[in-house]
């Protein structure tokens, strides 16, 4: 069974950083694409960044901007997403979420996960 527990996140001031982690397991390790997500109130919740089972499987939002980077540590059962400089427009809450049929050009849509967190808030201040 398939299981993803999130931690980190919090309130933090413009430029400050955070890191969100999510810990899987369950999953398999090829062939899988972790992402984190977020939604902001009243918004779609939109693709933040992905991360597949090798090294060179890595992509990332537009509005990242080379701010924020997704890291897999402990092998394939903790995921990170380092957020640095954070920005107001960054409050949300971010979600990870999990896929275990490849990796594909579908991975930004929120509808291909199967599996999810719980979310975490994240409140950036000016």
């Amino acid at each position: 069974q398939v299981e993803l527990v999130e931690s980190g996140g919090g309130s933090a001031q413009a430029g400050d950083s955070l890191r969100l982690y999510c810990a899987a397991s369950g999953h398999t390790v090829i062939s899988y694409t972790l992402a984190w997500f977020r939604q902001a109130p009243g918004k779609a919740r939109e693709f933040v960044a992905a991360i597949g089972w090798r090294d060179d499987m890595t992509d990332y939002a537009d509005f990242v901007e080379g701010r924020f980077t997704i890291f897999r540590e402990d092998g394939h059962k903790l995921f990170s997403l380092q957020m640095n400089p954070l920005k107001p427009e960054d409050t949300a809450v971010y979600y990870c979420a999990l896929r275990m049929d490849g990796w594909y050009n579908s991975r930004r849509d929120n509808l291909r996960y199967p599996y999810w967190g719980q979310g975490s808030q994240v409140t950036v201040s000016s």
